[in-house]
């Protein structure tokens, strides 16, 4: 993928990914003028809302880290070990920053 469909595609995740926080971060009181019974469903909307938020913002600093390696000529090399991340993979995830043998190490340490 070019630099400049890298960039567009990052930006554009970007956007959707404030809008999508944004949205999240409303008002979580108002799940609580339910009525007593459905208190459990309340804990588990704000659970899942809790959820949702903290996987947007994770995604979020991906999509900056990787707009900031596209400014330094770093974008499209695996972060750990310096190889071309494959085509298909950024195409996937524009903000992947480990080849998917990386990645899979990563995660597996963690």
């Amino acid at each position: 993928m070019d630099a400049a469909t890298a960039r567009v595609r990052l930006e554009s995740m970007l956007a959707e990914l404030d809008r999508s926080i944004k949205v999240l971060r409303g008002d979580p009181l108002a799940v609580w003028d339910r009525s007593a019974a459905d208190a459990g469903s309340v804990l588990t909307d704000v659970d899942r809302v809790r959820a949702m938020l903290d996987a947007a913002t994770r995604q979020r600093r991906s999509v900056l880290e990787a707009l900031k390696r596209l400014d330094d000529g770093l974008y499209g090399l695996c972060a750990d070990c310096g190889k071309p991340v494959p085509e298909g993979r950024l195409e996937a995830r524009p903000e992947a920053a480990r080849c998917v043998q990386c990645q899979s190490k990563r995660e597996r340490r963690h």
